[in-house]
Formats: structure tokens, C-alpha cells, sequence
């Protein structure tokens, strides 16, 4: 198998269609590049847990410790892969910053990264040119997947799953949420942070729900002669995986029902109504979610 040969080789050296116009496609080296950065924020991020929290902690917080170092060592042995495969090409690792308070919030942002990644790979999976390269990222999304749908289910008592579809990101939108928990990278990457996306419930609300308002707002400036649109991007059938919600003069929407039990959303500011691009984009990727 070709696959058998990239693994022998790096060893020995130690989605639904919609209206999508993404950023210019970028090569093959440069998609491997920004997987290796996610696996070493991801890696960094698992092991940051292990030096706080000792095992009796996670199992007091019904946690399966364990299984987490499992999950720590998957993303060992992709860093190990891709950093074979790039050999003195690859990219060293950032410093990180991950914010979390407690142990229970550290898994809820498990969840977080491990879907990131899985939306990661699947959008960069078309631009992947070497068909040794694209089995490869394959074998890394599969297993990305598995850590995500058992965050979900067993560390955080949620579904699985978000729907019968997984969300592809391009290399800017997942940059725009890693760069959240990157304090400083050794080299610049070729990449481009959208600035921050809010999105509150309204009135005495506390929680964002499916059929009820909510306010949009951003780290910049809306222009009064401009119009702006929430993009919703979710796991559900066409025409509902790609959601366009107009924003009012108030800069409010209302979330749409059908996102009831909807899992996982990523939502985007933009200045388009039908297409969804870099140079559209206003700001975002925001992480939702509708359980």
C-alpha cells in the first residue's frame, strides 16, 4: 500500500457541496506545515492537563485519565508522522496559552480542539495535491474524529455527534481559532487571523438557544453603509449546513429553530448573503453549541 511506504519511510527517519469560495489553495508542504502546528498545539495542550491535574483529580471529576493520555499519545505519533514526512521542512512549536481554570473546563476545550482538527484536515483534504500526503492526513482525521465523537459522548456527556455531516474549515478560519491559545510562534505563519466574534443571548438570557434572539458583535468597527450577515455552518443535510441569517439595524439575528440538538456550529461574520470567502469574511470562526 502507498500508505505502508510514507509510514516505513517516516519511521526509519525517527463534504456536502455549498456556495463555498475559499482562500487561494495552498501547497502541499504548507497544509502539512499548519497540520503539525495543530498537532503540536494539541500535544502541548494534553500535556499542560498532565502537569496540573494528577490522575486522582481527573477520576474525582468522573474523568477517564487514562484514556486522555491515550488521546496525548495519538497526537505524539501525528506529530512524529508529519514530522518525518516534512523532515527539515517542518515547523517547530509555538508557546501556548490555553486558558482554562479547572478540570472541567479543559475537557469541555478538548472536545473544542479535537473537532477543530476534524474540520481542519477535512477542509484541507481537497487541496492536498500527493495522494501519499492525503492518506495520510486521512489516517490522522479518522482518529481526530474518534477523540472528538468520545470527548463528546463520555468525558462530556454530550451527543457524539453533530449531525450526519462534519464542517470543513479552511487554513485561515482554523488559524482564527487556534491563534486564541497562541502566545508566540518561533517563525511567522502564512496565515491570516480574522479578529474575534461574539455572538450573546438577549434580555435576562443567559444561555444562546435555537429560536431565540441574539446580539452580534466583533473586535472592530460594523460601517453604517455596509450590509453583514451570520453564516452559520453546521453538520446538518442541505440546505441547512450553510445558513445565512441577515443582521438587523440593532446588529441582532434570530438563531434559526432547526439548530435544536444541533451540535456543534461554527458561525462567521460576513458581508455576503451567498457566499462564504476570506475576502467576505469580517470576522470569526466562533465555536457554538446547541445540544
Amino acid at each position: 500500500m502507498i500508505f505502508s511506504r510514507v509510514f516505513a519511510i517516516v519511521y526509519a527517519v525517527g463534504a456536502i457541496a455549498s456556495p463555498l469560495q475559499k482562500r487561494a489553495s495552498a501547497g502541499d508542504i504548507e497544509i502539512l506545515n499548519f497540520a503539525l502546528t495543530l498537532e503540536y498545539l494539541e500535544e502541548a495542550f494534553y500535556q499542560g492537563a498532565f502537569k496540573r491535574w494528577t490522575p486522582q483529580d481527573f477520576h474525582t471529576a468522573g474523568l477517564d485519565y487514562a484514556r486522555f493520555q491515550q488521546i496525548h499519545q495519538h497526537e505524539q505519533a501525528h506529530i512524529q508522522l508529519l514530522g518525518g514526512i516534512l523532515g527539515s521542512e517542518a515547523t517547530q512549536p509555538c508557546k501556548y496559552d490555553f486558558h482554562f481554570t479547572d478540570i472541567k473546563s479543559f475537557a469541555a476545550l478538548s472536545q473544542v480542539l479535537e473537532g477543530v482538527g476534524v474540520s481542519a484536515y477535512l477542509g484541507a483534504a481537497a487541496d492536498i495535491t500527493d495522494p501519499e500526503y492525503l492518506t495520510a492526513a486521512g489516517s490522522i482525521l479518522a482518529t481526530e474524529a474518534r477523540h472528538a465523537a468520545w470527548l463528546a459522548a463520555v468525558a462530556n456527556g454530550g451527543s457524539p455527534w453533530s449531525g450526519p455531516f462534519d464542517v470543513p474549515l479552511d487554513l485561515d478560519e482554523v488559524y482564527s481559532i487556534a491563534v486564541t491559545y497562541i502566545k508566540s510562534c518561533p517563525t511567522a505563519l502564512p496565515l491570516k487571523a480574522f479578529p474575534a466574534l461574539m455572538v450573546y443571548p438577549v434580555g435576562a438570557a443567559t444561555t444562546l438557544a435555537a429560536g431565540q434572539p441574539a446580539v452580534v458583535s466583533f473586535a472592530g468597527q460594523f460601517h453604517k453603509h455596509k450590509n453583514y450577515f451570520l453564516v452559520l455552518y453546521t453538520s446538518l443535510p442541505p440546505p441547512n449546513n450553510l445558513i445565512f441569517l441577515p443582521l438587523s439595524a440593532t446588529f441582532t439575528v434570530t438563531l434559526p429553530a432547526v439548530l435544536t440538538h444541533g451540535g456543534t456550529v461554527y458561525v462567521i461574520l460576513s458581508t455576503s448573503d451567498t457566499v462564504v470567502s476570506d475576502g467576505h469574511t469580517v470576522a470569526g470562526p466562533l465555536v457554538l453549541s446547541f445540544e
